[in-house]
């Protein structure tokens, strides 16, 4: 049976944007790791649709186990620090064959009962979905271009040279979270609380790979999507080595913006400052995103799966918030300096207790805003991101404020 209600097509939807990108995987390399810390892409594979059964199927419909073993092999990803490696062989996993047949099997054993599924669990699932196939663009990106088929990107090189000046933001409160019962948000959203932020000074524009190339010149360590021939520097894109631009902005390390802002004397913003510069207005009001109450389109940013790469940081001026500053959303997560830990009236999901508070501790820091691959529903002011500070393989890049 075809599924009616407006998630249920939302969930079909986000499965045809995945399929995509496993699409892209050459069938000898399901088996390979291109992230060493992550498991193999087999998993990826199976994890989707499993995750979707164990929530909707077993969890919220009391059905039984299609596959008990899969479901649990498949359950949960691994976040290991940089450097410890998972010890699994290939060998471990099921064929490519099993999991597609276990995939199947999934979905139209689901698709008869996914009007009757709760609605938070088909926003759970549909989201989910979504922020892997985020999670899993930038697991291709790191592998080889003989492991996946080729690409034919549209590549955005040139936009305005950017004025790298510092804009005031006036003391002002905002809203941290959001309230109970307003729509959906994961258990790390909730409760909203008001939060006082002093005046500071933020950067108009992300620091960009022009800006840190003086950084390295100095001698800190390349960002991760960087590469050296002779005298010239590169980028990695999805498709392939480019010329560095000089134009669009740096992707780091947490421990490396903080680096960076340290060698230019100022800082990397909080969580707080991120909202204030973001979502607030000399009148106190706050907006749904920068650019006002308007949704998500391409004039904005650079989100949504547009585009692979990043773009020039002038590219999106209608993108820009109240005060003035441009990309708070799209075009890469930015790191603050606010360790992952939850908001006042934290409750974790009873069906997925593990999502935020396994993260909580220190290990972990918020990141905010977008990336080029980040699914517009997942734009609203009260979502957060998070890695460890060394993390190297996400689209996050930053931008520095002074207090």
């Amino acid at each position: 049976m075809t599924p009616r209600t407006p998630l249920a097509r939302s969930l079909i939807e986000a499965r045809a944007r995945t399929d995509t990108l496993f699409g892209l995987v050459k069938p000898d390399a399901f088996y390979e790791r291109p992230i060493p810390e992550r498991h193999r892409i087999i998993f990826y594979l199976g994890h989707l649709d499993a995750f979707d059964w164990n929530q909707i199927g077993q969890w919220a419909l009391g059905m039984k186990p299609l596959h008990a073993s899969f479901e649990q092999m498949f359950a949960f990803g691994i976040d290991p620090p940089v450097g410890q490696l998972p010890d699994d062989k290939a060998t471990d996993w099921p064929t490519l064959d099993e999991v597609r047949g276990y995939t199947q099997q999934v979905r139209q054993t689901l698709d008869d009962v996914l009007d009757r599924a709760p609605e938070q669990i088909l926003y759970v699932a549909v989201e989910h979905r979504l922020m892997h196939a985020e999670t899993f663009a930038y697991i291709l990106h790191r592998a080889t271009p003989d492991r996946k088929l080729a690409l034919h990107t549209r590549l955005h090189l040139v936009g305005p040279v950017p004025n790298h000046a510092m804009i005031d933001i006036p003391e002002g409160s905002v809203t941290l979270g959001r309230p109970r019962h307003d729509g959906f948000g994961w258990d790390n959203e909730y409760d909203a609380h008001a939060f006082s932020v002093p005046a500071f000074a933020i950067s108009k524009y992300k620091v960009t790979n022009g800006e840190y190339l003086k950084f390295v010149c100095g001698g800190a360590e390349p960002p991760p999507f960087w590469t050296r021939r002779g005298d010239q520097w590169y980028w990695h894109a999805m498709a392939g080595t480019i010329p560095l631009p000089l134009d669009w902005p740096v992707y780091v390390t947490y421990e490396q913006a903080k680096a960076y802002a340290q060698w230019v004397g100022k800082t990397l913003p909080t969580e707080a400052q991120f909202h204030r510069a973001a979502y607030g207005t000399p009148t106190g009001e706050e907006r749904l995103y920068p650019w006002g109450n308007e949704p998500p389109d391409e004039r904005r940013g650079n989100f949504d799966f547009r585009h692979w790469d990043p773009i020039p940081v002038t590219a999106t001026p209608l993108g820009d918030s109240a005060f003035g500053v441009s990309q708070l959303v799209g075009n890469g997560w930015e790191w603050t300096t606010t360790p992952f830990q939850p908001f006042p009236g934290f409750q974790p999901f009873p069906f997925y207790p593990g999502y935020s508070a396994p993260f909580f501790g220190g290990d972990h820091f918020v990141l905010k805003g977008a990336s080029p691959r980040t699914a517009a529903r997942l734009l609203r002011r009260s979502f957060r991101n998070w890695f460890r500070p060394n993390y190297p393989y996400v689209y996050a890049g930053f931008r520095c404020i002074e207090n």
